[in-house]
Order: C-alpha cells, then sequence, then structure tokens
C-alpha cells in the first residue's frame, strides 16, 4: 500500500498538529506502572499514527483523530508481535483506549464491552468446534495447463451447439409461423409453437441434470477437469432456464411462484407444500436441498449447494425446516440446517456445520442466538386451489401473450414491413449498401430513443395508479390479483437502466422522486444516491434530508409469510451516511445522524440509535464519523451550491456519455439483426446462431473497450479526496461505464476479460461470479477462488470523503460466497475468508490464514472457531 497509508497517516499527524499545536501526544494518561500489553500497544499506535507518544487513556477516535483505516493497521501490526496478544477491529471499537483495550486482551481479566445493540439477554452461541472453518478438501493435483486449455475449449463448443440448436429450432418456427395465410393462423402458430419451445426448453435443464449427473452426492470436483466440465453443463443450463425468466428470475426485485417450488421438485429438491421462495440465486446441487412446508426464503438469498475452495467444488446438504425463515441477503453455506419454526435473520449467515434449533431465532455472520422476531406478516392459511390457479395465470399470460406478441410480432414485422420484406426477399448482400446503414441508424436512434422515453413515462404513472391497490399495513393473500398488482410494482420501479443512468448525480433525487419516494427537503450533495438502490414500494419510502446512500441499498417495505405479504412505510433517518450493501428492514431501528456501514445488520429491535455509527453483522455501535472526513465536505452555503452546479456540469456530460455508449452498443445490435435478415435466405438457421454468438462477442469486447477508454488506458492510483474534487467526479464516471463479465463466470474465459480490463491475475484462477470494481487497483494471484457473489472493492465514500487504495490476493487464497474484501487489504497465499464475511479496509491477512465474519478477523486454528461474542 506504501504511499497511499503515509499519506492517510500524515493527515492525522497533520490535523493533530492544526487542534494541539504538535503532533507529540503527551497529555495524560502515562504512568510508570504501565503494564508490558499497554506499553507494547501504545507503542504500536505511536508508530502507525508517525507520533512520539500515544496516552493510554486518551480516546482512539475523538482525542486522536483516528480512523478505521488507521486502526486496522494498528491491529494489523499489532498481530505480527509475538508479544502481544491479537487484536481485531471489533476489539478495538468495543474498547476505544489503549488502557481499556488491553484490559480487556489481559488473560483472566474480564473485558469491558459495550452495551449490545440487541435488548435481548439470549447468551452467545456455543458452536461446536469443528463447525466454522472452510474444511480443507482431500489433496488434489491443480489442473495443468492442457486442462485448463481443453475445459476452455469444451465450454466454447458446448454454447456453440447450444446456440446453434436453438436457432434451427428458431428458423423451423419461424418458416412455420411465416406460412399461415391468416392473421388468426398466425396467432394460433405461434402459440403453439411458442407452448413446444417453452415446454422443452424448461424441460431440457431438467433431463440434462438427470442424464448428466444423476443425483447429486456430496463431493469434491476439481476446477478445470472433465467433471467440472459436467458439472459447469448443469450449472449453467438450470440457471438459464427461461421459466426462470417468465417468473421474474433476472428481476431486481424477485417475487415467489407455484412455478419455481415445481421447477425445483424436478431437480430432485425435496420442497414441501406451501413454501415461498423469493431468492432467485438458483440453487444448483437442488438433490441435497430439503425445504420444509410453509418455509419463507427472502430475496437476495444464496442457498447454492456448493461452493468452491482452495481448487475444488464442494457438494454439500441445506436443510429448511417446516415454517423456517430465511432473511434477506443471506448466505448459507453447505451441510448447514435451519430447524423447525426457526429463523435466520438479515445480512446473516451460516457456516459449514451450524444449526438453528428448532423455534429459536439467530442472525449475524456467523449466525448466533439473539432472538428477534422476523415474521412480521401473519399466516392466513394454505390454499392449494389459489396456488394453482396463480401460475396457471402466470404460464397462460407468457403462452397466450407473451409468446405471440414475440414471435408472431416478429414475423408480421418482417413480412409487413417493406423495408424489411425487401432485405429477408431481396440481394443477400444488401449490407454493403450505404443506405441499409443509414436505415439501420435511423431505426436503431429512433427505436433506443422511443423506448427510453416510454420507459421513464411508464415507471412513473403506472406503478402510481397500481399503488391504489394496496393499503399500507393491510395484509393481502400472497397469490391474488393484488399480489399481482405489488409485484409488477416492485419491477417496473427498479429498472437498472436507469438507476445507472441518474445515479452519483443529482438527477437522482428528481427520478427516484419521479417513481414514488418520499424525499423532501433535499439537501443536494450531488451524489446523494449511489447506482445500485431498490424497494419493493418506493410509495412508502422515505428518506431524511442531508442523507447521502452508497451503492447497494435494498429497502425492505414488504413482509412476507408463506401465504400473505403487507406493505410497510420503511423512513430512513435524516442525517445518515449508507455504506455499499446494506438491507434496510421498515421496522429498522436506527434514527437521525447514523453511520450505516458497508454490509451492516440493521438493527431490529430496542431503542432508535441516533447520532452514532452501526458496523458489523450482528451489528454493534462505532463513531458516527471522524474529524477529518467531515472536513472534507465542509463548505459554506455559497461554496457548496457552486461545487455542485459544477458537479451537476460534470455529470451532465458523464450521463451523455453513458447514453451514446448504450446507443451504440444497440445500433450495432439491430445492424446484426438486420444483416441477419438480409443473409438468411442464403444460410438459413447458420446465420441466427452466428448472429447471437457475434452480438455476445462484440458486446464485452465493446464494453472492456469503452471502460479501458475511460480511463485512458492507465492504471488508477490510490487517492483521498473530497467528493467536491474533480477526480472523484471522473470516478463516478468510470463506475458509470464499468462492465462486470458475469456471463463469463465459471470459465477461463473470464481471466482473460479480467485481464483486458485491467486486473493484474495470475494463471488458472477460478471465478464463479466476483465483482472486481476498481480493476486496475486489483491483483489476484496464481490459482485463486472467488466464489460466487464475492466482491472486490477498492474504495469506499464516507461522508464528504473519497478513498481508494490496492486490493492485493495472495496465490491459492479463497474468498467465500458473498464475502467483500475493502480497499488497502492485503490477504497472503494461500489464505482463506469465509462465505458472508466483511474483510475491512487496510486488513493484512497473513499467509495460511483463516479469517472470517463481519467484521473478519482471525480463526483461532487452535480452538477452530470463530469468536462471536467478546474476547
Amino acid at each position: 500500500m506504501g504511499e497511499s497509508t503515509e499519506v492517510l497517516t500524515d493527515v492525522v499527524a497533520e490535523s493533530l498538529t492544526a487542534q494541539g499545536g504538535s503532533p507529540t501526544l503527551t497529555h495524560g494518561g502515562y504512568a510508570e506502572s504501565l503494564t508490558s500489553i499497554e506499553r507494547g500497544l501504545a507503542g504500536v499506535l505511536a508508530d502507525v499514527m508517525h507520533v512520539d507518544r500515544v496516552p493510554v487513556d486518551s480516546h482512539f477516535f475523538d482525542d486522536l483523530g483516528a480512523d478505521s483505516l488507521v486502526m486496522a493497521h494498528f491491529c494489523a501490526r499489532v498481530r505480527k508481535r509475538t508479544d502481544l496478544p491479537s487484536v481485531s477491529i471489533k476489539d478495538v471499537y468495543r474498547n476505544q483506549t489503549v488502557r481499556s483495550l488491553a484490559k480487556a486482551l489481559t488473560p483472566d481479566v474480564p473485558a469491558p464491552v459495550a452495551a449490545p445493540l440487541s435488548t435481548v439477554t439470549t447468551p452467545v452461541a456455543r458452536v461446536d468446534p469443528a463447525v466454522l472453518p472452510v474444511s480443507a478438501p482431500a489433496a488434489v493435483k491443480p489442473a495443468s495447463r492442457t486442462e485448463y486449455v481443453f475445459c476452455a475449449a469444451l465450454q466454447l463448443l458446448t454454447f456453440l451447439a447450444y446456440s446453434y440448436l436453438a436457432a434451427i429450432v428458431t428458423d423451423e418456427g419461424y418458416l412455420w409461423i411465416s406460412a399461415a395465410p391468416s392473421l388468426g393462423d398466425i396467432y394460433l402458430r405461434s402459440v403453439e409453437f411458442g407452448t413446444v419451445a417453452v415446454i422443452g426448453l424448461c424441460l431440457l435443464p431438467v433431463m440434462a441434470k438427470w442424464l448428466i449427473i444423476g443425483r447429486w452426492k456430496p463431493s469434491e470436483i476439481r476446477v478445470w477437469s472433465l467433471g467440472y466440465v459436467r458439472f459447469w453443463i448443469v450449472k449453467t443450463l438450470v440457471r438459464s432456464n427461461p421459466l426462470l425468466l417468465f417468473i421474474g428470475g433476472r428481476s431486481r426485485m424477485s417475487t415467489t411462484s407455484p412455478l419455481y417450488n415445481m421447477y425445483l421438485r424436478a431437480l430432485g429438491a425435496r420442497v414441501g407444500r406451501g413454501a415461498a421462495i423469493f431468492s432467485r440465486n438458483m440453487p444448483v446441487c437442488t438433490d441435497m436441498l430439503t425445504i420444509g412446508d410453509g418455509a419463507v426464503v427472502r430475496k437476495d438469498v444464496f442457498f447454492n449447494g456448493y461452493r468452491a475452495y482452495a481448487g475444488v467444488i464442494q457438494t454439500g446438504a441445506i436443510t429448511l425446516g417446516k415454517d423456517a425463515f430465511v432473511g434477506e441477503m443471506t448466505v448459507l453455506d453447505i451441510n448447514t440446517a435451519v430447524g423447525d419454526g426457526a429463523q435466520l435473520g438479515h445480512a446473516s449467515s451460516l457456516q459449514t456445520g451450524q444449526v438453528v434449533p428448532d423455534g429459536e431465532s439467530w442472525s449475524g455472520s456467523p449466525a448466533q442466538p439473539m432472538g428477534e422476531d422476523y415474521r412480521v406478516a401473519p399466516v392466513l392459511g394454505h390454499s392449494r386451489a389459489r396456488r394453482f390457479m396463480f401460475g396457471l395465470t402466470q404460464v397462460l399470460k407468457v403462452l397466450l401473450v407473451g409468446m405471440p406478441l414475440v414471435v408472431g410480432g416478429l414475423v408480421l414485422l418482417l413480412a409487413e414491413v417493406p423495408a424489411l420484406n425487401t432485405l429477408m426477399d431481396g440481394d443477400p448482400a444488401a449490407f454493403t449498401s450505404w443506405w441499409f446503414h443509414r436505415d439501420a441508424l435511423i431505426f436503431s436512434t429512433a427505436l433506443f430513443l422511443g423506448l427510453m422515453i416510454f420507459g421513464l413515462l411508464f415507471v412513473g404513472t403506472v406503478p402510481r395508479l397500481l399503488n391504489k391497490l394496496i393499503e399500507p399495513g393491510k395484509v393481502y393473500r400472497l397469490y391474488g390479483f393484488r399480489a399481482s398488482a405489488h409485484r409488477l410494482i416492485a419491477r417496473t420501479t427498479n429498472v437498472r437502466f436507469f438507476t445507472t443512468l441518474f445515479g452519483d448525480t443529482s438527477y437522482i433525487v428528481n427520478y427516484l422522486r419521479w417513481i414514488g419516494y418520499k424525499l423532501t427537503p433535499v439537501v443536494q450533495t450531488g451524489c446523494n444516491f449511489g447506482m445500485e438502490v431498490k424497494s419493493e414500494n418506493p410509495f412508502v419510502t422515505s428518506v431524511g434530508s442531508g442523507t447521502v446512500v452508497a451503492d447497494g441499498l435494498s429497502i425492505m417495505n414488504a413482509d412476507y409469510s408463506s401465504t400473505s405479504f403487507r406493505v410497510s412505510p420503511a423512513s430512513i433517518g435524516s442525517n445518515n451516511f449508507i455504506g455499499n450493501w446494506v438491507v434496510y428492514p421498515a421496522h429498522g431501528r436506527t434514527g437521525d445522524n447514523c453511520l450505516l456501514a458497508t454490509k451492516v445488520a440493521i438493527p431490529v429491535d430496542g431503542a432508535v440509535r441516533t447520532n452514532t455509527g452501526v458496523l458489523g453483522s450482528n451489528s454493534f455501535e462505532i463513531p458516527r464519523s471522524v474529524q477529518r472526513d467531515t472536513r472534507m465536505a465542509h463548505l459554506k452555503r455559497g461554496q457548496q451550491r457552486r461545487a455542485v452546479a459544477a458537479k451537476n456540469r460534470y455529470d451532465i456530460a458523464s450521463m451523455g456519455l453513458f447514453l451514446v455508449a448504450r446507443w451504440f452498443l444497440f445500433y450495432v445490435i439491430s445492424l446484426v439483426l438486420l444483416t441477419t435478415a438480409d443473409l438468411y435466405g442464403s444460410f438459413g438457421a447458420a446465420v441466427i446462431a452466428g448472429a447471437g454468438v457475434l452480438t455476445l462477442l462484440f458486446g464485452i469486447l465493446y464494453l472492456v473497450l469503452v471502460e479501458r477508454a475511460v480511463s485512458h488506458f492507465q492504471r488508477l492510483r490510490p487517492r483521498y479526496c473530497s467528493i467536491y474534487d474533480s477526480y472523484f467526479w471522473w470516478h463516478e464516471r468510470f463506475w458509470k461505464l464499468s462492465v462486470n463479465p458475469k456471463v463469463l463466470d465459471g470459465t477461463p474465459f473470464k481471466n482473460v476479460a479480467w485481464r483486458l480490463l485491467g486486473v493484474r491475475l495470475g494463471a488458472r484462477v477460478f471465478d464463479d461470479g466476483c465483482a472486481i470494481i476498481e480493476k486496475t487497483l486489483t491483483t489476484v494471484g496464481d490459482g485463486c477462488t472467488l466464489n460466487a457473489g464475492s466482491r472486490l472493492q477498492s474504495h469506499s465514500q464516507e461522508d464528504g470523503a473519497f478513498k481508494s487504495d490496492h486490493i492485493t490476493i495472495g496465490a491459492g487464497t479463497t474468498l467465500g460466497v458473498g464475502s467483500l474484501v475493502h480497499y488497502g487489504v492485503t490477504m497472503g497465499e494461500g489464505a482463506v475468508l469465509s462465505p458472508d464475511s466483511f474483510l475491512m479496509k487496510g486488513e493484512d491477512v497473513p499467509s495460511y490464514a483463516r479469517w472470517g465474519g463481519n467484521p473478519a478477523r482471525e480463526i483461532d486454528d487452535n480452538r477452530a472457531t470463530v469468536q462471536v461474542g467478546g474476547k
């Protein structure tokens, strides 16, 4: 980290100099009788802060002006000292002076622990010592370069074969439908073809799973091997089933459907009567998945049934009992269970071997008993007829309305539009003519702008009308007319294109108001909301004045049981700062002037927290902010108004670049489709398959080129600046135009894409779905294993300050499912980060160490467990 760390710690010293006249801290606290631990901790902290001495009774944050990054470096230095006990960032926040910290770390001396945020007095979980660590796979020989290349070739051939099969089906269907003598016959044939195609495509993953795998069993599969290719084929087909699209599988606000339960049963899962599954993170190893009657699984839950560790895919069972509840944005590792009537809270995780006993409520990462009640909506009683009719209605809408519109509409378009009809029947080399490109340009531009304007009008009007059918606080049955209205409101008000376009600018406030958010009055900062914000019903969502939200906020203002739902107002207080990837429930217990840290579990009981910070899962209090961060945004009213105006001008240009980049991609896709129509008469299905492959390849390479062009094909450098610095505005533009090649997950081709994007990536890295934000600030060593939902984020925004730094991941490191690594982190060779962990800024993980938790700390190999309570 070097240079950036020096800059940050120097700023602390400068701040202290400005306050006290000298960076040497001599006031109060030193005595002749200092213990060896106090003396050692004070010496390390003085070295980290570049000062002569640190008083042992001075508050780390209020008196010394330190922040979480400085204290993370302090913890890392202490852990390298053999004469001092290990210390974690959580210990620092709970004991905020050298003296209290030393007392907490001294053996056989009770540690003063801050009062927990929860008012529940349930004791800390007693976890089996063999439960929490990631079990090492049996020794396997790493894949060779030949196996790696051979795996890539097989995956490519599989994709090409599937594309050609789909093209043949499309070709035959088009020829048959286009030969219909009348409009009515076109509709009927579209329904028939659509029915056969949908049933075939839905059955294909099921048949492939049973033919290629059979029944899933606990096993280990070496990545890049032939066994892995079989695993990847089944995983890809299972997760690309068109049935998932019909029931909201790619929606940001997924909802439950009886069809989803049927699909899981067909794949071998044991899904009980009346189970409600909202998460579309589709499980793969379904034979080992059991979900009891009436269980509820909220959205954004990972329950894959497998994990990747040290180059091996490990499969295992997940069991949810009768009437079990699993909260939002949770991670269920393999070999975990939630008992009958038990609850697992939001933003929590179960590590391998953990079991929530019948009737208990656990939360946290890793989870421990806490006692909160997350069941807010009542159970109204099961109705098989209602569920059957709801599922049947979904099927009929797709087959009788959706497919005829898509398939029949395409046939009519090609047959009735003169220019397209000429292409289909005329010269097969029309694409070489100038008028062909002129027409493609006009067509794509008009369609792109038309869809965007129509979309804006639609999301601001139709959901508002549908919302009149929903009364806040009233309980409705889950499968019915109002449930459909609620579902449509959630989908149409969470269109990713618009939040990406307007996010990180002043105009996101106007857009969110347009779709129903209550944001008055607004203190405009120019970046009140990031590009990732969603809620289940914006019309009962309010955000207080002066609150700033980073990316990834998910507001839960709908509660569900297995048979009912209820919409409740969700209110976030004034002058809050909300970090990345926070899920905020309607009954969250935070008020004004709070810092809600990245991946925090919002407290749902006890007194309302105000004028404080909240970190971790389970959450605990931390300082609201540090002085030097708030100084970054401290401008007089006139200065801030001029700064925001300047940022607005810059952001308009960024939004324009985003629209131009997306329009050009839309134009090229239109050009490919028109060329396909031109060449179809000569080449038939082959040109359809080629168009699909070409579109995917061009889309990836084009978006990679756009991101690199925005960064001027140069590497980013660590920065620490105000949000009103023009560099930060540029960095927001970089985010807006960046790309995550998720379509390549689990293949060697994603490694190629990462390298093209500037990641320093080692050989044969296995990436099952990691997101890397600042690619050129990230280094990933040879043979690393990056699990689904993991994230490498080389930046943070805290109040008025923006900070970024390098992330270095050593060779052979494993990042668990849903884990997040913050900026300034170094992980040594062979290190392991457990699922759903939050590795905070500046941490230094030694080689072959095991870390886990939120915030992450070292797992004690002697006891082989994460300490989930106090030290």
